[in-house]
């Protein structure tokens, strides 16, 4: 079958062999994705425990908790020049190593101080991941396929998310709470952190395992190994073709290469601050309040320990599910309409979450409950807020952070968009703790306003992009906004 024949049908990745490889190294690429998700997520069953062990008040507590995400902040800045520098592969694997060591360290921890070094190393490798993996990901999908391919690290996130969370409640159910002895004498807090190893392990032997970035290669003067990646890769008929216009882009952005992301909007080009508002808004709306504290929002509401760590595990599975439907509809109905459906549904569901707050009762001590019927609602109401974000902002921002920035300021400005995403999650992370003590239906409030705020954002500032080359995508956001907003 011709490559004019295999890739307008939207089947390529499932006939073609080309797609097939080119999805099978993106699901290796995309393990990174599943220690991000993982390592962001495991702390939420042993939250309690920590607090309890070390003696933190709720400040210090969320404190530890969103410390990782300043590490990850910097990952996501130095990646992309240490990948350009050393290769894609020898970065996964510097950052499979922080996954190792950040696992095995914050197991162990014996005091609050480590506890957060190790989770700022973990954090280093999870900024590393976010940039290097959509990366590799990028370089060697083909535009048919490229957005379902893309949105792979966001399902590998989610899953991470999901195992964390089923990991963490067979670890408390096996031991009868978290703080309770488990092996070696330990608690079972403890494990949750150390099982990280095992991914962590996989992920570096793959790194092994896979070929570089053909990118990469070209770009360091190895045409020839390049051009043999390619040819698993890429039909025939386009091989030359595809060599020619990525060296010819590479050249480009050589010439490019002193060009900086720097504008008269406030210090920077208009399409930057485009990515870095789309970033702040994907963690403005809460969602990781949902993955790092949920077994503790629940246990605050009346449930039982060991309920609210089944809960936690039905909302990863909820948030996998819809990824797939997201991976699904991103190349058939577009970014646009998903994103906007998306905004929709979250604003709804966290406006309803904060009603139901509003009649919580607080009892001694300073526990929350929710008389009936608004219990039940408020967790539908946060699981559809899980599907509202799975299947829109989580993995489309991905998407659209690697269209919509010109090639010559790509790398600097993806690195910039990821950072302002880990400093808008350390803040919403950080402030939690503190926000909920005070009042749970202004917190769930102010992250409603945010998602009516992003559906507004996107229907004046975003344009569609399905089924564009990466320059087609670049002349639509360098367009005045009015242009654009069409």
């Amino acid at each position: 079958m011709s490559a004019s024949q295999d890739l307008p049908t939207g089947a390529f990745s499932l006939r073609g062999p080309y797609g097939r490889r080119a999805i099978g190294l993106s699901v290796a690429a995309a393990v990174g994705g599943f220690l991000f998700g993982f390592d962001s997520s495991v702390i939420n069953g042993a939250v309690d425990s920590i607090q309890h062990d070390f003696a933190l008040n709720s400040v210090v507590t969320g404190f530890v908790v969103a410390i990782a995400l300043l590490g990850c902040a910097a990952g996501a800045i130095i990646a992309g020049n240490l990948a350009d520098r050393w290769g894609r592969l020898r970065v996964m694997f510097l950052g499979a190593i922080m996954f190792f060591v950040s696992s095995l360290g914050s197991g162990l921890a014996f005091a609050v101080w480590d506890l957060a070094l190790w989770r700022v190393i973990g954090g280093l490798g999870i900024g590393i991941a976010s940039v290097v993996a959509p990366a590799y990901i990028a370089e060697i999908a083909p535009k048919q396929i490229r957005g379902g391919l893309a949105s792979l690290q966001q399902l590998a996130i989610t899953f991470g998310i999901f195992v964390a969370l089923l990991s963490d409640a067979v670890l408390e159910w096996s031991a009868g709470t978290a703080n309770s002895p488990l092996w070696l004498g330990m608690d079972a807090w403890r494990w949750m952190f150390i099982v990280g190893v095992i991914p962590a392990a996989v992920y570096g032997i793959l790194s092994f395992t896979v070929p570089e970035s053909p990118r990469y290669l070209i770009a360091k003067g190895r045409s020839h190994e390049a051009r043999e990646i390619f040819s698993r890769l890429v039909p025939p008929v386009d091989l030359d073709k595809t060599m020619t216009e990525l060296t010819n882009a590479i050249e480009a952005d050589r010439a490019n290469a002193g060009v900086s992301i720097r504008g008269k909007a406030l210090g920077l080009q208009p399409i930057v601050w485009v990515g870095i508002i789309l970033s702040v808004f994907q963690q403005f709306v809460g969602i990781n309040v949902i993955f790092y504290y949920s077994t503790t929002l629940w246990r605050s509401v009346g449930f039982a320990e060991s309920a609210s760590f089944g809960i936690s595990v039905v909302t990863g599975i909820v948030n996998v599910l819809v990824t797939l439907i997201a991976i699904f509809l991103v190349d058939r109905v577009g970014r646009k309409p998903i994103l906007l459906t998306g905004s929709v549904v979250m604003t709804i569901s966290l406006g309803a979450m904060a009603v139901c707050f509003a009649f919580g009762v607080t009892g001694a001590g300073g526990a929350v409950t929710l008389p009936a019927p608004w219990g039940p609602i408020a967790l539908v109401a946060a699981n559809l807020f899980v599907v509202g974000f799975g299947a829109s902002w989580g993995p489309l921002v991905w998407v659209l952070l690697g269209e919509i920035f010109p090639s010559r300021i790509r790398g600097k400005a993806l690195g910039v968009a990821a950072a302002a995403q880990w400093t808008a999650n350390f803040l919403i992370t950080v402030s939690f703790p503190a926000m909920s003590s005070w009042s749970l239906p202004l917190t769930y409030g102010m992250y409603a306003l945010f998602a009516l705020l992003s559906f507004l954002f996107v229907l004046w500032r975003i344009p569609e992009t399905k089924g564009m080359e990466l320059e087609q995508t670049e002349t639509l956001f360098i367009r005045p906004a009015k242009a654009a907003a069409g």
